[in-house]
């Protein structure tokens, strides 16, 4: 029998640890190849690793709510053969997977990563921080309100002197003293200053018979997501009602003789993000990041579709190239990232990149909403129910009324880079694009 080692796999450009969520086996149980063996949580997304071989499971390396790196040992499994016999592509040291990783230039990793959310240190800058922290550190240091000043004085350990769990627990263990040094300096060194105090949370009165439930994992990083984005983003938001009756009208046409062809259902978010793209392709600075005092223009048109899971949480897998899709192509990737986002199969590379998102709050019945801006992006639409309405209409005889197909749709900017000007032009942009659909479209 022989011993091997099972890594923790890549898990797309730029992810450089998970977080354990459960083993689904236990020590001792005899687990066959390509089983689903553990449940891991990066920073977008929940996945199983598959185990390359068959074996036993000799001894668990990474429990529960611990960090592991890509391709650091997570368990220790007995399998079949001479212990000289040669190792798997997964079997490879870390070093070697670490070379093998494709690290993205600073700059650009430094837009792309979640920043952390302002504490009660006003000194926190959540735009400029540089810092990467792991689901389980950003917690730890979520709970104890460490500030930037105070990350950016701890030396990690880990991969590229990352800060790892053992590294801000040591930090808080420690904490009492360094802050005493902090203060005698700062007193020492400068002046007193005035610094607005944030207002004290209100207690919340909790009576006979109401439910304390416990944020899960997903929720409180989508909390945190939420607050940072209205933090560090201006919001301003644009509406307008469009006529999408050719829109409707097409897809009446068409989706019966598309799902017979391709055994796919034909939705009217393709249509939504074909003229999304149109309208960027037409106004590229929506499809900017902000980095301090640059603004940096993306070339990829990579759009995010806001997709409600059955748990009531929120993912937004990404549409990568999205300009270069056909109206076919555009439909296929929406509906198989939306089955795999709802049956938990995406992938974290499947969750990030997205230089503009879209949500269809019509989905729920809502006419209308006010999206929040996913972080670093700048602008993000809001489409609402599609109503039937009384509506004048324009004709060489004169005006008529008519029951057209009506709806809302919300345009959020970052108003630190996007003017009303730019916001409305691009949002009036979509609109003429979907009331002149071409009923003669192909699909």
């Amino acid at each position: 029998m022989a011993e091997y080692k099972l890594l923790l796999p890549s898990m797309g450009e730029g992810v450089m640890e998970a977080t354990i969520i459960t083993w689904l086996f236990n020590e001792g149980d005899i687990i066959n190849e390509d089983d689903s063996i553990v449940e891991i949580a990066t920073d977008k997304v929940d996945s199983d690793v598959p185990t390359p071989v068959s074996g036993k499971i000799v001894k668990i390396l990474k429990h529960k709510d611990e960090v592991a790196k890509i391709g650091e040992a997570i368990a220790i499994l007995e399998i079949g053969g001479e212990a000289n016999t040669q190792e798997t592509p997964e079997a490879k040291s870390y070093e070697e997977v670490k070379e093998q990783i494709v690290q993205p230039e600073p700059e650009v990793v430094k837009t792309l990563e979640q920043p952390l959310s302002n504490y009660s240190d006003n000194s926190f800058n959540n735009q400029n921080s540089d810092l990467y922290l792991s689901p389980l550190v950003r917690s730890i240091v979520q709970e104890e309100k460490i500030s930037e000043s105070e990350l950016k004085s701890i030396k990690g350990s880990g991969l590229e002197g990352r800060i790892t769990k053992e590294d801000i627990l040591g930090f808080v263990k420690n904490r009492g003293a360094v802050q005493a040094t902090s203060v005698q300096n700062t007193v020492a060194q400068q002046a007193p200053q005035v610094k607005a105090q944030p207002a004290p949370a209100q207690p919340i009165s909790i009576n006979d018979g109401d439910e304390i439930i416990q944020m899960d994992r997903v929720r409180k990083i989508i909390a945190e997501a939420m607050v940072n984005s209205k933090h560090t983003s201006p919001h301003v938001t644009s509406f307008i009602e469009a006529d999408v009756t050719n829109v409707v009208t097409w897809r009446n046409a068409n989706k019966n003789s598309y799902q017979k062809r391709d055994g796919e259902k034909l939705t009217f978010m393709p249509i939504f993000i074909r003229a999304v793209v149109k309208a960027i392709q037409d106004f590229p600075m929506i499809n900017v990041s902000v980095d301090g005092d640059k603004i940096i223009k993306k070339k990829n048109i990579n759009i995010g579709m806001a997709t409600a899971l059955p748990d009531g949480n929120l993912i937004v897998p990404v549409i990568k190239n999205a300009d270069q899709l056909s109206l076919s192509g555009l439909a296929k990737a929406i509906n198989d990232l939306a089955y795999r986002a709802r049956n938990k199969k995406l992938t974290p590379a499947d969750t990030q990149g997205a230089t503009y998102t879209i949500s269809n709050v019509g989905t729920f019945g809502n006419l209308m909403g006010t999206p929040i801006i996913p972080q670093p992006q700048v602008a993000i639409l809001a489409v609402g129910a599609i109503v039937k309405k009384p509506a004048v209409i324009e004709t060489e005889f004169g005006d008529v009324i008519a029951i057209r197909q009506k709806m809302f749709m919300s345009h959020s900017y970052d108003h630190r880079v996007v003017d009303g000007s730019l916001g409305g032009m691009f949002l009036k942009h979509v609109n003429d694009y979907l009331e002149n659909w071409d009923l003669n479209t192909e699909i």
